[in-house]
């Protein structure tokens, strides 16, 4: 992690994992959150510095990678989104909707949460948009 103008540097995973500890997979996320900011991995381990820990998918079997995460609104939860189209909530972040089980012609590969209707929206490799009691405008 790297904190650039005002934002506050509170840590990274390398400073955070315990000497000779490797990482199971790579870092591919991170949000702000109320204190703080956290981070994923892809195989569902948040990283917490500053903010409140509510758990995490580490060591639980996962049908694909996470690959990105959002706080939800008022920063108090979290969700982690899979390239499956998974949905886990943590904290306050509540539960819309997912892809999982479903036929994509693409994977998942961000989320970006609806400050507003509190949903979110789940984006596609190839350019579709799934909202999820979030408007949807369209997609590719």
């Amino acid at each position: 992690m790297f904190a650039f103008g005002d934002a506050q540097f509170l840590g990274s995973v390398p400073g955070a994992l315990p000497p000779g500890v490797q990482l199971n997979r790579p870092v591919n996320g991170v949000t702000a959150a109320v204190g703080g900011y956290r981070m994923v991995a892809a195989d569902g381990g948040i990283f917490s510095f500053g903010a409140p820990f509510y758990g995490s998918m580490g060591g639980k079997f996962l049908a694909g990678p996470v690959v990105g995460m959002a706080s939800s609104p008022d920063g108090l939860g979290y969700w982690l989104v899979g390239s499956d189209g998974g949905i886990f909530c943590y904290g306050d972040a509540q539960f819309h909707g997912s892809m999982s089980g479903l036929s994509l012609a693409a994977p998942i590969v961000a989320m970006t949460p609806d400050s507003v209707t509190g949903g979110y929206w789940l984006e596609g490799a190839d350019g579709g948009v799934f909202a999820f009691d979030a408007p949807y405008y369209g997609s590719r």
